[in-house]
């Protein structure tokens, strides 16, 4: 089974994909993502690989029948892509070169133009989730790309207060929360020529930081190649940051927050930016997202992020140092 089904409570649709309960743990015979298994070519630097196990498909079955007035259900249309980093299966992202990180911001941007020719398509959003404590089952270094055929409601909550801010102020909310941050300098990490880097004054979660660009940008497709290299080194050290903090794998989920597919009224208002949600709150602690959090979206975060800043942006200045300055290679 695989569809849409609507939650009139929410005015959002959850995805229903009852195949993706077979999904692999890593392969005991081999991994699928690495040369020589067949399924990817045998030299790679970036690649996108049609997910084998998709929620959203371009060609989806027809809806189950038990829906109603009520209950609405239909196809789950739409596309799931996994995008592989590097053919090798041991790298991480912080250890990739800035070129071989430009090469993967290329890809984004192809995928992101490629997907948007298609009229049923209104959000495409580029993620990686990282780690076992963010449910990896394939250790291979990838990220996924969805386009779904709806706008979800998060995105479309985050659009339609940016909206009301620039009706409000006559500006962008992300270009004045630059502003602040730039300003008050304790949440903010790194900066370079096109993206500044911080954890937010309302972040939920305790590490959760925001890449943002500097000038108003929307969409990957608005960014020169100068500005994706910015972005590329800026990924590379931030991640590389998130490593040194506790000396381990630092797992997080990122996502690429961007204009919707038919985004033209959110030129003015929107903005492009980068989310970490990290369930680390220490080595070995996790922040669980739990009932206040999940029932009510009432936030908690156990600790101020003035104090994680801090803890962050040494743990950058260390990574800096073990690696002899900053990674631009």
């Amino acid at each position: 089974m695989t569809e849409l089904r609507y939650n009139p409570l929410l005015g959002d649709w959850t995805m229903v994909a009852a195949h993706r309960q077979n999904r692999p743990n890593m392969p005991k015979d081999g991994c699928p993502f690495c040369p020589g298994s067949g399924k990817v070519p045998d030299h790679y630097d970036v690649l996108k690989y049609d997910n084998d196990f998709p929620a959203l498909m371009t060609d989806p079955p027809e809806a189950d029948s038990v829906g109603s007035v009520l209950y609405k259900t239909k196809q789950a249309y739409g596309k799931c892509e996994v995008i592989l980093y590097s053919s090798d299966h041991t790298v991480t992202l912080p250890q990739l070169s800035v070129d071989h990180l430009e090469k993967l911001i290329d890809l984004w941007t192809e995928r992101f133009i490629a997907l948007s020719r298609e009229p049923k398509h209104e959000y495409i959003m580029i993620f990686e989730n990282r780690g076992q404590e963010c449910g990896v089952t394939m250790p291979h270094p990838h990220g996924q790309i969805y386009a779904y055929s709806w706008i979800p409601l998060k995105i479309r909550t985050e659009l339609e207060n940016c909206q009301t801010y620039y009706d409000s102020h006559g500006s962008c909310l992300f270009c004045d929360m630059n502003k602040e941050e730039a300003d008050f300098q304790q949440r903010v990490i790194y900066e370079n020529q096109h993206f500044i880097a911080y954890i937010p004054f309302f972040t939920d979660y305790p590490y959760g930081l925001f890449i943002v660009s500097k000038n108003h940008k929307t969409a990957l497709t608005d960014f020169t190649q100068q500005e994706k290299r910015s972005l590329a080194e800026m990924l590379k050290n931030m991640t590389g940051a998130m490593d040194t903090l506790f000396n381990r794998l630092f797992p997080y989920m990122m996502v690429i927050h961007q204009r919707p597919v038919h985004g033209e009224a959110a030129e003015d208002s929107y903005h492009f930016h980068i989310e970490f949600y990290t369930p680390l709150r220490d080595a070995g602690k996790i922040k669980y997202y739990a009932s206040s959090e999940m029932g009510a979206w009432a936030a908690l975060n156990p600790q101020a992020v003035e104090e994680t800043s801090e803890q962050l942006r040494k743990a950058f200045q260390d990574y800096l140092k073990k690696k002899g300055g900053l990674m631009n290679a």
